[in-house]
């Protein structure tokens, strides 16, 4: 059972796996009943959470079996609770990239959004559009999400151009992306091409880069103001383990003046 479900997350492209969540969502928790680990997202406790990740990336404990929040998903949602007014504010226009299904129907049904999704295939976007030319005016957007999509994306630089054009000067947001802290730079090379060859490169295979500890400097360029939030300076030790949150993970806000 593990190894089919490993070999399906890791396989098959995304809006296919979106759709074929939604029928195991109803199962997996049964199978993993329990009060070891707790996503604060779905508010549920389980025996463990399931594996998730490449050959690469390979992580046990860390997918939960009923939101499929990751350790990223979970780190985000904790932020928005306790530093931001994302629940409070009384109005916010928000544009999410990519959204991520844990997060999807919660922030849809949320009464003080204006909530906007994007993608270029995922079957829950609102609009299908290529994110290197954004069909949206300037300055829209009070918060902008757009998590682990910059390293899918030919020209990234163009991109975070793009999403700084569509923010609100005041505006902020949440842009995280696969890192590999023991590179000081972000890692690209065009001859690079099949799928083996980007899953032992760059984690994944359909990525096209690895970012290194530059990438804040990457979301500078593009304009933007840059803080970080890692977990071990807030949270405690039980927590994080609870949660099943990466330690030293950072959470990148990013705003415009």
């Amino acid at each position: 059972m593990n190894r089919i479900y490993t070999f399906l997350i890791n396989t098959l492209p995304r809006p296919l796996l979106i759709r074929l969540s939604y029928p195991f969502k109803k199962v997996a928790p049964l199978l993993y009943k329990g009060d070891n680990v707790e996503c604060p997202v779905c508010e549920r406790k389980f025996r463990k959470f399931l594996s998730y990740g490449s050959k690469v990336t390979h992580r046990e404990n860390v997918l939960c079996p009923y939101d499929l929040t990751l350790e990223r998903h979970r780190l985000m949602w904790l932020y928005l609770q306790n530093e931001s007014n994302f629940f409070t504010a009384d109005r916010l226009n928000v544009l999410h990239i990519a959204p991520e299904q844990c997060f999807h129907k919660r922030f849809k049904e949320q009464k003080n959004l204006d909530y906007l999704t994007g993608d270029l295939l995922s079957p829950i976007a609102d609009m299908h559009f290529d994110l290197h030319d954004i069909p949206l005016e300037d300055n829209r957007f009070d918060v902008i999400f757009c998590n682990h999509v910059m390293e899918h994306v030919a020209d990234a630089n163009r991109c975070m151009q793009e999403l700084y054009r569509v923010m609100k000067p005041g505006g902020w947001g949440i842009m995280q992306v696969p890192q590999d802290m023991t590179r000081a730079n972000t890692y690209e090379d065009a001859s690079i091409v099949t799928p083996e060859d980007r899953e032992l490169h760059y984690w994944q295979y359909d990525h096209v880069r690895l970012f290194g500890r530059d990438y804040p400097e990457w979301l500078k360029n593009a304009g933007f103001e840059v803080k970080e939030y890692i977990p071990a300076d807030h949270f405690s030790d039980e927590i994080i383990e609870r949660y099943r949150l990466m330690r030293k993970e950072i959470l990148y806000i990013v705003s415009k003046k």
